[in-house]
C-alpha cells in the first residue's frame, strides 16, 4: 500500500473530493465524491474507481461541516492505502498576496479568514474543511490552491476600478475567479492553440469567463468578487451600483439584506422565480424560465464579443463546467450569429457534446472540455509534497 492524498473542493452548497495514491510522479486517482444540497442532502455519494458506489449518510443533513466530517472519517477508515500525507484544498480567494499554492500554516490561516467578506458564500467553507482536515490529519502537509492566482497576470487596466489609487492599493481590484478550472483546461488545449487567444467560458451554478493570450489569463468577467459578470444559479452577475444605493434608500436594505439578494436570491433563480438548475429551465415552459435563459445568454455573447477584443481577435472558445459541458442547447445559442467572427459549429457534433464542435469551415475551434479542478489541485499538492 502507499500514501495518499485527498482533495476537498467546497463550493456554497456543495462539496467534491477526490483521493489519490501517491506511488508514482503523477497522483492516481482511487475515489471521487460528493455532496450537493440541492440534489442529496443527507449523503455523500463515492465512487470508486471500478464504479463501486458507497453511500455514507450525514449526521446533520444538509450541514456543509457534516459532509466534511462524514468524508474525513471515511478517509481515516479507508483500507486501500497507509495513510494521509497531504491534503489539498480549493481556497476561491487569495487576495493581492497569493500567486500559486501554499502550505498551511496558522499565520497564513488567519491570512485567509479575513478575506471572508470578499467571498461569503465560499471561504468560510473553504477554512472549515481545512479546520477539520487540520484536526483528521494532524501530520499531513495541507495545502491552498486558490481560485484566484492563475488571474494575477492581468494587466492594470483590467485589474482595477476607476476610484481612488488608495482603494487599490489596498486590495479592491479585480481578483477573477474559477482559476483552477481556467488552469486545467488551458493545460488540455494543444500547444499551438494554447499560445493564441482563447476565450474559456466556465458555466455552471457559478459562471464566468477567462480571455487568455499565449496561455495567460489577460481578463475575467468576475471582479472583486465572485458576484460580477455572467449571471449565475442564485447570484446576480454585472449590476449598476446605481441600483444598490436605491435598495439601500428606498427599500432600507443594509448588507446583510444586500448580501443575501445578491449572493442568494438572484441570477437564474431570482428571474425565473422556478430554480437555479439550467435542466428544469429548458424543459420548462414558463416565459419566465425563458427570459432567465436568455438572458445568461446574452451576456455570455456579450463578454464574448469584449473578450475577443481585448484578445485582438479569437482562436478558440472553450465550454467547460456542468452546463458548458452538457447543455448543448446553451452552447448552440451563444454561438448562433458569430459567424461574421469566422465563428460555426457542426449541431450533430454539438448535440453528442464532442470534444471539437465547430464546423469544417470555421476559422475559431470551438471545444467542449470537461473541467477537473480536483486534478490540479492534486498536482499542486503533490508538487509541495515532494518539494
Amino acid at each position: 500500500m502507499s500514501d495518499a492524498l485527498l482533495t476537498l473542493n467546497a463550493g456554497s452548497s456543495s462539496l467534491k473530493f477526490s483521493l489519490f495514491a501517491l506511488e508514482g510522479r503523477v497522483p492516481e486517482r482511487l475515489y471521487t465524491g460528493a455532496f450537493d444540497r440541492g440534489v442529496a442532502a443527507d449523503q455523500v455519494s463515492i465512487k470508486s474507481i471500478d464504479g463501486t458506489v458507497t453511500a455514507l449518510l450525514l449526521a446533520e443533513p444538509g450541514k456543509l461541516a457534516s459532509a466534511f466530517s462524514a468524508v474525513l472519517a471515511w478517509c481515516e477508515e479507508c483500507d486501500d492505502f497507509d495513510h494521509i500525507a497531504a491534503v489539498g484544498h480549493r481556497v476561491v480567494h487569495g487576495g493581492m498576496h497569493h500567486a500559486a499554492p501554499v502550505a498551511l500554516d496558522d499565520s497564513i490561516i488567519a491570512d485567509l479568514a479575513e478575506l471572508s467578506p470578499l467571498a461569503p458564500l465560499h471561504q468560510p467553507h473553504n477554512l472549515d474543511g481545512i479546520a477539520q482536515a487540520r484536526t483528521a490529519f494532524p501530520h499531513a502537509l495541507q495545502v491552498a490552491c486558490f481560485d484566484t492566482a492563475f488571474h494575477r497576470t492581468h494587466p492594470f487596466v483590467n485589474d482595477t476600478f476607476a476610484l481612488p489609487h488608495r482603494f487599490y492599493e489596498e486590495g479592491v481590484r479585480r481578483y477573477g475567479f474559477h482559476g483552477l478550472s481556467y488552469d486545467y483546461v488551458s493545460g488540455t488545449l494543444d500547444p499551438a492553440l494554447k499560445a493564441g487567444r482563447v476565450v474559456i467560458a466556465h458555466l455552471g451554478n457559478g459562471a464566468s469567463m477567462c480571455a487568455l493570450k499565449e496561455g495567460r489569463s489577460v481578463g475575467s468577467t468576475m471582479g472583486f468578487s465572485a458576484l460580477d459578470g455572467l449571471p449565475m444559479g442564485t447570484r446576480c452577475g454585472q449590476i449598476d451600483p446605481g441600483v444598490l444605493i436605491y435598495l439601500m434608500q428606498e427599500h432600507g436594505m443594509d448588507a446583510d439584506a444586500l448580501t443575501s439578494l445578491l449572493y442568494k436570491e438572484s441570477g437564474l433563480k431570482g428571474m425565473s422565480g422556478l430554480t437555479n438548475d439550467m435542466r428544469h429551465l429548458l424543459a420548462s415552459e414558463d416565459e419566465r424560465a425563458r427570459q432567465a435563459i436568455d438572458y445568461f445568454v446574452f451576456r455570455i455573447r456579450r463578454e464574448l464579443g469584449g473578450m475577443t477584443a481585448v484578445l485582438g481577435g479569437l482562436d478558440a472558445l472553450v465550454f467547460t463546467g456542468g452546463i458548458g459541458e452538457n447543455a448543448a442547447a446553451i452552447r448552440s445559442m451563444v454561438c448562433e450569429g458569430f459567424e461574421w467572427l469566422g465563428l460555426s459549429i457542426a449541431e450533430p457534433a454539438n448535440a453528442d457534446n464532442a470534444r471539437d464542435i465547430e464546423m469544417d469551415s470555421s476559422a475559431v475551434r470551438v471545444l467542449v472540455v470537461p473541467t477537473d479542478e480536483e486534478g490540479m489541485i492534486a498536482r499542486y499538492t503533490a508538487e509541495l509534497l515532494a518539494a
